[in-house]
């Protein structure tokens, strides 16, 4: 078994623009940076709205080991089908008991065993379960992984707080769902390497991945227009995490824009 380990962790992919960018991009990418796990959020994947198996495996055929999802990955048909059939798709633990798939998954990779948990944040979200607590409950269970999370939340507060409340436990605490990459990646005090938003793999011209004229009209109008997802040149982003295998602990940190 290696000494450190490199996570590659890629915010929200966005419809065909997000999925091409990977197809164009990611292999090279993974190569470049000499990653061990690729992690990636996919709730966005199908049409910009939720997740089908064609994209799913359109995304694990390009290298990525588990996708995670958020509050839209029960956007699309069938998907209860897809999550109770793929344990690689993650919807967010803290959903509670009786949703469909798993919010987890443990597993050995090249010797080194992964936890990779996906959560879902409640501020100006939906009230469920306990996102801290759902945590805790899963990484006690697992203490001998290296545990990585991607928590898809609104508020920034909640997600700087998940990451102090699980510092020391989980190796990584990245979140999602903002599409707008944040500039404050670090380790914090008891190791854990955290950034506030890992940003989106897709369309650049594009107001967080829709059609820009939309989400204008929605702004100046207040009319609730439905939204789609812009097209054109995309790109990638998120994060590389090197890992200590033996302390868990993040040793380095590094933006992904691509």
């Amino acid at each position: 078994m290696q000494d450190t380990v490199r996570v590659l962790m890629l915010g929200d992919v966005i419809g065909d623009p997000g999925l091409r960018a990977l197809f164009a991009g990611l292999p090279g990418l993974i190569k470049k940076t000499r990653a061990d796990l690729v992690v990636a959020n996919g709730e966005n994947a199908a049409g910009g709205f939720g997740i089908t198996r064609e994209a799913a495996e359109r995304m694990f055929s390009l290298g990525i080991d588990v996708i995670t999802t958020g509050n839209h990955v029960w956007e699309k048909k069938d998907i209860d089908k897809l999550l109770d059939s793929e344990p690689r798709i993650l919807r967010p633990a803290n959903y509670p008991a009786g949703a469909p798939g798993s919010g987890f998954r443990a597993f050995e990779k090249d010797g080194v065993p992964w936890l990779v948990l996906s959560l879902q944040g409640r501020e100006r979200l939906y009230p469920i379960d306990c996102p801290f607590r759902t945590a805790k409950e899963i990484l006690k269970r697992h203490k001998s992984h290296l545990a990585v999370i991607d928590f898809h939340a609104e508020a920034t507060e909640e997600k700087e707080a998940l990451g102090f409340h699980l510092d020391g436990e989980a190796s990584v605490v990245a979140g999602t769902h903002t599409h707008v990459q944040t500039a404050d990646e670090r380790i914090l005090p008891g190791g854990t390497g955290y950034i506030t938003d890992l940003g989106m793999s897709g369309p650049a011209d594009s107001v967080i991945g829709v059609k820009t004229e939309i989400c204008l009209r929605r702004s100046l109008t207040q009319m609730p227009l439905k939204m789609e997802s812009a097209e054109g040149e995309a790109g990638i982003q998120g994060a590389l995490f090197e890992v200590d295998v033996r302390s868990r602990r993040t040793l380095s940190i590094l933006r992904i824009r691509s």
